[in-house]
């Protein structure tokens, strides 16, 4: 199982709408970027083979939500994000980063493209990690220059956010919604009552699965969330925690902030340059960025598996070619697979598919092999 946060002795400062039911439920409370969250409930295991087989609902309220707006808040968002936000058609989303000034990264996130204001300015929303919430709103701020109109309004302590994932997820949503949820693209988005109060609808997620992300205000989400639990009863709906968000975007490759991601590393060496658009006008950490899109960058982020017994932990050393070549940044015995699994960064030059590597697991050199990625792609994703 992937490496959980540890409860804290101290109670954290928040919690979300859903946490008197996540305590009805039964489930294991943790503390997670200030936040306590549930890690799980009936297990990670059925945790994650329900949403792999069926469907999941995950309460992810504490990530945060920032709106942007102003005559030039869109020129502000094309520089200081890797992908195009002058590309989304009102109601859809993108996947996009946010590098710093040296082209490391600050954060990943989802960038929404919501109706313009009364005046025909473009308005986005920016759903961002928990732990980074208040570090990309200062630096979002920061990239507005002087006589610029751009405003960005924090609405992390007024949305919520859950995410309904798995195979049946759209038969789940469609019982409590009169939105077209079967016809809705990947990563589109609409507006419309769920369970009778007003949510934005996103065909979106974080576990390599068909579902929806459903964000409504505080006050809301307890109806979204009962709605969706009585809905799911015929479709073997399991509640899941952070264990099985975790082992499912691993099995998935997706990357997590603090694991694939930080400031030093950019969205390139990330295996992300698919989210890096050059051709805007300026752009954020373009030099790094645009050098190591041409050229290749010295390391990069690879999928492996292990051919020997052991478990790859995040900070494990990785061996290539006889010496240290990099280190873990996740790892897991794969629920779906069964088989340890892991990601890391090598040199460029060891980080061919099939390439042998070998994890340190607690000082014995233990062999590894290089896969594609992802390690998991749903049945009917091609």
């Amino acid at each position: 199982m992937p490496a959980l946060p540890h409860p804290s002795e101290a109670r954290p400062v928040n919690r979300t709408p859903l946490f008197d039911r996540h305590q009805q439920l039964g489930a294991r409370m943790v503390a997670f970027a200030g936040w306590e969250m549930p890690v799980w409930y009936a297990g990670i295991q059925a945790e994650h083979a329900a949403v792999r087989e069926a469907v999941g609902l995950f309460d992810v309220s504490h990530m945060g939500e920032f709106i942007v707006h102003g005559r030039d808040g869109q020129a502000v968002l094309r520089r200081a994000l890797t992908n195009d936000v002058a590309a989304l058609e009102i109601g859809e989303a993108q996947y996009t980063l946010l590098p710093n000034a040296h082209g490391g990264t600050v954060d990943d996130l989802l960038a929404y493209r919501l109706p313009d204001n009364p005046r025909g300015h473009p308005v986005y929303l920016l759903v961002v990690n928990a732990s980074n919430i208040d570090k990309d709103r200062d630096w979002l701020r920061a990239q507005v220059r002087p006589g610029e109109d751009a405003v960005l309004d924090d609405r992390s302590g007024d949305m919520a956010l859950v995410a309904l994932q798995g195979p049946r997820a759209p038969a789940v949503l469609a019982a409590a919604t009169r939105l077209d949820v079967w016809r809705m693209g990947y990563y589109r988005f609409d507006r419309g009552d769920v369970a009778g109060v007003p949510a934005l609808v996103s065909r979106t997620g974080y576990t390599g699965e068909d579902g929806f992300e459903i964000m409504a205000d505080n006050a809301d989400i307890g109806a979204v969330w009962d709605a969706l639990v009585a809905a799911g009863a015929a479709h073997g709906l399991q509640p899941a925690g952070l264990g099985a968000r975790d082992s499912l975007r691993i099995e998935a490759a997706m990357p997590l902030y603090g694991h694939e991601l930080d400031d030093d590393t950019s969205a390139i060496e990330a295996g992300l340059g698919r989210f890096v658009k050059l051709d805007k006008p300026e752009m954020v950490g373009r030099e790094r960025l645009a050098r190591e899109k041409a050229e290749g960058p010295a390391r990069k982020m690879v999928c492996f598996e292990m051919t020997g017994r052991g478990i790859p932990r995040q900070g494990y050393a990785i061996h290539a070619g006889g010496a240290a070549a990099g280190s873990v940044t996740s790892g897991l015995q794969s629920p779906t697979l069964g088989r340890a699994i892991g990601m890391g960064y090598v040199p460029a030059d060891r980080a061919g598919i099939g390439g042998e590597l070998a994890v340190d697991i607690r000082g014995t050199l233990v062999p590894a092999t290089i896969v594609r990625r992802p390690f998991y792609r749903r049945p009917d994703a091609g």
